[in-house]
């Protein structure tokens, strides 16, 4: 199963869900697609679509699916990466008017770079990094949270 989480921005981002209902009717998907589009307005009769599922239904699915494609939304992206998933990113931006900047772009090619995810830059060429991700193997990623809160606790006992 793959998820395709578009997040919850109040843009629309129907690149991504074309990108992806093109591949399945080419045939380079061939698993069944879970969307949760939140206020992208989109009909497919190869997409499951949702506006939104509970956190719940999300974190089920998420745990379920062998492949996330999102939006560069860090939240998402860091839940997946803990779940140890595949992900394919690509960013919303400013030009189409599906954010009000282009900071997704930074975002993903960064993860990118660290190999924490397939950026996906073009998605005229979406089976590309359909391909690419077949053969993906995440880094680990592993939380910094417990080093943090003891830097914070020594600060406050120190001053």
């Amino acid at each position: 199963m793959i998820l395709v989480s578009l997040g919850t921005q109040d843009k629309n981002f129907t690149r991504l869900l074309d990108a992806v209902d093109k591949a399945v009717e080419k045939g380079y998907i061939k698993d069944k697609v879970i969307v949760q589009a939140g206020h992208t307005k989109y009909v497919s009769k190869n997409l499951e679509i949702f506006d939104y599922l509970s956190i719940d239904e999300f974190n089920n699915l998420l745990q379920d699916t062998d492949l996330l494609i999102t939006h560069g939304g860090v939240g998402t992206i860091m839940s997946a990466l803990s779940m140890g998933k595949k992900i394919i990113g690509a960013p919303r931006l400013s030009k189409y008017h599906e954010h009000t900047n282009d900071h997704q772009i930074q975002l993903l090619e960064n993860f990118d770079e660290q190999g924490y995810i397939v950026y996906a830059k073009d998605l005229n060429n979406f089976e590309i990094y359909l391909n690419k991700i077949k053969t993906f193997t995440p880094k680990k990623y592993e939380s910094n949270t417990e080093n943090m809160i003891l830097l914070v606790k020594n600060y406050i006992n120190n001053n």
